[in-house]
């Protein structure tokens, strides 16, 4: 063989590496909301996309959990039985009963994610309580009502009585009664503080003001409304204003940290919310399921209240620290 045909067949080596590696990295992952129609999860999708096309010869496809357990796993269970993905993300409904699915999942070798919540019987441990589960990309409930909690606790100091309403999403769901009892340990340990009342706004602002509303009719002299969401204090609000209550007046704490909060709190008529970061973690849970597939280290865990944007308590300080941040959903 001459140094001529040596170059030829050398290139014709290579270019059948360079081909086999391409085909190496074109992945398809499917993303399973918890509802396709809610806004927190579109913008998981959103992050997931957004660092699909940073990475390159990445396929997404967003299945609607519709907020439906039973039908979320059931889709878990098509899918995988296609075989037509290589990796899963979840957003889960069911922490606890979606076990099942994922188990079936790491039983055929695919990496899976989960994203907002933990998925096993214990939803304050990160890491991975499930075999099939290759990463948690959440925030520790507890840890983010607890840091609420004690925020109200600091505003209440000078007042005796406070009177504090809470809000939350609804107690049967594991995660909201978690942060619910996260509040209550917390603020019931203060004799000034009184919590008059607690609602259910199941993250609906037309919910949350039918229910404010009924809470102001017996409760009309309140001094803060703690919640999970965001989107209930969107209803909250209107409630106050609509009974003659000055809001800027009174402590709102909220959850989420939407673009809504955001600018409610650089207006002065929000006080503070718990950020969730969900475009940074649909990025974080693609990013940790292709370094699987691609045989690299990746992390286990990744705790969102530590990497995120901006502090995960979020006020007019911190605020006035990022001016340019907006919050990374609507609501």
């Amino acid at each position: 063989m001459n140094s001529l045909q040596r170059l030829a067949a050398s290139a014709a080596v290579l270019t059948f590496a360079l081909s086999g590696t391409a085909a190496a990295k074109d992945w398809k992952v499917a993303f399973f909301a918890s509802s396709a129609q809610n806004g927190f999860n579109q913008a998981v999708y959103e992050g997931v996309e957004k660092k699909a096309k940073e990475l390159g010869n990445i396929e997404t496809a967003i299945y609607d959990g519709q907020f439906d357990a039973a039908r979320q796993y059931s889709q878990i269970e098509d899918v995988l039985a296609g075989g037509q993905f290589d990796a899963f993300i979840v957003v889960p409904n069911d922490t606890v009963g979606i076990a099942g699915a994922v188990e079936q999942v790491g039983a055929a070798g695919k990496p899976l994610a989960t994203a907002l919540f933990p998925i096993g019987p214990d939803l304050s441990k990160l890491e991975p309580q499930v075999p099939g589960v290759t990463a948690t990309v959440a925030s520790p409930p507890a840890d983010g009502a607890r840091a609420q909690a004690e925020d109200v606790v600091e505003f209440c100091a000078e007042r005796d009585p406070c009177k504090v309403v809470i809000m939350i999403g609804q107690r049967i769901y594991p995660f909201d009664n978690l942060r619910y009892e996260a509040y209550r340990a917390v603020l019931d340990k203060h004799a000034n503080i009184k919590v008059v009342a607690t609602g259910e706004g199941n993250y609906d602002p037309d919910k949350s003001l039918t229910v404010m509303q009924d809470i102001l009719q017996a409760n009309n002299d309140i001094d803060v409304v703690l919640s999970n969401a965001d989107q209930h204090l969107i209803g909250v609000e209107i409630a106050l204003e609509a009974a003659g209550k000055s809001v800027a007046d009174l402590y709102l704490s909220g959850g989420g940290a939407a673009s809504v909060a955001i600018e409610a709190i650089r207006e002065g008529r929000w006080d503070v919310t718990l950020a969730h970061f969900p475009v940074s973690m649909g990025e974080y849970a693609l990013d940790t399921v292709v370094k699987v597939l691609e045989g690299k280290d990746a992390p286990t865990v990744i705790n969102m209240d530590e990497v995120g944007p901006v502090p995960a308590l979020i006020d007019a300080a911190v605020l006035k620290e990022h001016p340019d941040f907006k919050g990374e959903w609507a609501q």
